[in-house]
């Protein structure tokens, strides 16, 4: 079974023989490994897209995620200003809402197109899906749409406002909603990707109540995932921080993969996932694998596969995007993880 194949059926809760396991994201990873930056590769497609092939082949894992680390980007195309860094991803350096939600109204949203990142990242990911797409499965990135609704309003305006303005909110996010399918829109199209990619950060448990992320995160989240599905592809969701008290709203978003933080206990997430949902996660992505050895990423990568790979539907991953500075080799014993551990089981009668 080659390595899409094995994460589609995964997905969709076939039986396999094998656990995959994968990065998530891994942009900044990818561009340190390779000697490239995210200035450089704008406007260069077949160039981004050599940076992902290499750094497909360093890791070795099952899914290229093409544009990984340049979600602020979205946003930007509607009038923002990014800022570059040394190392790490390009930040928003103001929200485009100065006032009101209003303002949205006047804005194109197919001024997506026009934008230079975005055009670098669909021709990349063509360049990425034609080279390997047959046996690697091929995916780009997006915020999903309560945090890129936050990034155009302001993170802090947004907090109030779904206490204080929660129409403002609404239209926020349901502007966001239409960024984000604009984005995947032409790749779903010309069958480029089969999955989508989205990190919802700002609808984490470390920021949200299980009451707002009920409200405001979860309805465009599952129109998210439901217009994906009408369109031939699954939806991996990440969200960081504890979400142990939404874990069964993580189910009802629709994603056929939730992604859990290194703080939720997965043995808990697989008794509410088992049989609805594929659920990925969570080796602590710092102190384990950038900061630990080998042999602790194994043993942390052993205790995931023992708490949620029983009866499928599960698949090994960190527990958020991983830092550039994390060593190659611990990348290696990570992927190489679940058929380590597999060795070690009992065969069957």
């Amino acid at each position: 079974m080659d390595a899409k194949r094995l994460v589609l059926d995964t997905f969709s809760l076939r039986p396999t023989d094998q656990v995959p396991a994968c990065l998530f994201g891994a942009g900044m990873w990818t561009f340190r490994n390779t000697g490239t930056n995210f200035r450089d590769l704008i406007g260069h497609p077949e160039a981004m897209a050599r940076a992902y092939l290499e750094g497909q082949k360093k890791s070795g894992q099952p899914i290229v995620y093409v544009g990984s680390g340049y979600n602020n980007f979205h946003a930007a195309a509607y009038g923002g200003t990014v800022k570059f860094r040394q190392i790490g991803a390009p930040d928003l350096e103001a929200p485009i809402v100065r006032e009101t939600a209003d303002e949205l109204d006047s804005l194109d949203i197919d001024d997506l197109a026009k934008d230079e990142l975005v055009q670098t990242v669909w021709e990349a990911s063509r360049i990425v899906a034609r080279e390997i797409g047959a046996t690697i499965a091929v995916t780009a990135t997006a915020w999903g749409p309560f945090t890129l609704g936050a990034q155009m309003y302001g993170v802090e305006k947004l907090m109030r406002a779904v206490y204080r303005k929660p129409q403002e909110v609404d239209k926020v996010v349901d502007f966001a909603l239409r960024v984000i399918q604009r984005f995947y829109e032409p790749l779903l199209a010309e069958n480029v990707i089969p999955l989508l990619s989205i990190a919802d950060p700002t609808a984490s448990g470390d920021l949200v109540s299980r009451k707002h992320f009920e409200r405001f995160a979860l309805p465009p989240l599952r129109k998210l995932t439901d217009w994906a599905r009408d369109r031939g592809a699954v939806t991996l969701l990440h969200i960081c921080g504890n979400t142990t008290d939404k874990i069964d709203l993580l189910v009802a978003t629709g994603a056929e993969c939730v992604s859990v933080d290194h703080k939720v206990d997965l043995g808990k997430a697989k008794s509410v996932f088992a049989g609805q949902a594929c659920l990925a996660g969570n080796v602590d992505p710092v102190k384990v694998l950038d900061r630990g050895a080998r042999d602790d990423v194994e043993r942390s990568s052993f205790a995931c596969l023992e708490a949620a790979a029983a009866g499928g539907g599960f698949m090994l991953m960190p527990g958020c995007d991983i830092p550039p500075t994390v060593p190659v080799e611990n990348v290696e014993a990570f992927i190489q993880a679940p058929a380590k551990w597999m060795s070690t089981l009992p065969a069957a009668c």
